[in-house]
C-alpha cells in the first residue's frame, strides 16, 4: 500500500475502485446487506483497510446504529476517510496500522475490501486469525479483493482482462497497461481455492462466495 504515501494518489483514490472493480457500488450494497443479516441494529463493525472510507461511509449511511473501528497503514488515507466520512466521523475511530493496531472487540461484524491481495500469504493467515479472533462467535465478515487461477496462462487471461476492463471505464490504454504490471508485479494474488481453504485454516465457517466481477472475488464467512 505504499503507492497511498502519493499525495497524489490519495487525491484521486475514489476515482479508482469503480473505474477498475467491475459492479463496484454494488459490491458495496451486497457487503452491506450480508453484514446486517446477522449483525445489530447497534452492531459494532471492524473494517480493515479503511483508508479513503468509501465502505465506511456506505456501511454508516445505510445503519445508523452502527460504530466503527477503521484500521489502515497509510496515514495520509486515513485523513481522506475522514473527510469521506464527513458528518459521519463521530461513528468511527480511526487506527494507523495493521490489524494488531484494532481493539481487540468483540465486534459484531468485519469487512476487509480490497485489501488483503496487498498481504503476502503468511501475512495474511496471521491477519486472517486476529481477524477472527477479534469477532463474536458467529460473527460475519465480508471480503473480496483479487483472486483468480495462478496457472500460467490463466493468470495471463485475468490481467489482460483487468486492463481491458480500465480501458473499457476510461482509462487510457498505457496507464491500463502499467496498471496491469503493477498487479502482476506487486499484488499478492491467490486462487479462489486458496483463498478460501486460508479462511477456513484461520477458523472461518460458512465460508459462502457472494460475488465475483472479473478477476476480484467476494466471500461472506462466520466467525
Amino acid at each position: 500500500m505504499d503507492a497511498y504515501a502519493d499525495p497524489a494518489a490519495v487525491t484521486r483514490y475514489a476515482e479508482g475502485p469503480p473505474r477498475l472493480v467491475p459492479g463496484f457500488a454494488d459490491l458495496q450494497r451486497m457487503c452491506t446487506q450480508l453484514l446486517a443479516e446477522s449483525a445489530p441494529a447497534q452492531a459494532r463493525v471492524l473494517v480493515l483497510g479503511a483508508g479513503g472510507g468509501l465502505e465506511l461511509r456506505a456501511f454508516a449511511t445505510a445503519h445508523p446504529g452502527w460504530r466503527f473501528d477503521g484500521v489502515d497503514p497509510s496515514a495520509p488515507m486515513l485523513a481522506l476517510a475522514a473527510q469521506t466520512l464527513g458528518d459521519l466521523a463521530g461513528r468511527a475511530t480511526l487506527h494507523h496500522g495493521y490489524i494488531d493496531s484494532a481493539p481487540q472487540g468483540p465486534f459484531d461484524a468485519a469487512a476487509c475490501l480490497l485489501t488483503l491481495h496487498f498481504v503476502a500469504a503468511p501475512a495474511r493467515m496471521a491477519t486472517l486469525q486476529a481477524l477472527h479472533q477479534r469477532l463474536r462467535p458467529g460473527a460475519p465478515l465480508v471480503l473480496a479483493h483479487m483472486s483468480f487461477d495462478q496457472a500460467a496462462e490463466a493468470r495471463e487471461r485475468w490481467l489482460a482482462r483487468y486492463a481491458a476492463f480500465a480501458v473499457s471505464s476510461g482509462i487510457a490504454p498505457t496507464q491500463a497497461a502499467n496498471g496491469r504490471a503493477a498487479v502482476a508485479d506487486h499484488l499478492h494474488v491467490l486462487s479462489p481455492a486458496q483463498d478460501e481453504a486460508m479462511l477456513r485454516d484461520a477458523g472461518f465457517a460458512r465460508v459462502e462466495p457472494f460475488y465475483q466481477g472479473l478477476g476480484f472475488r467476494g466471500w461472506l464467512a462466520h466467525a
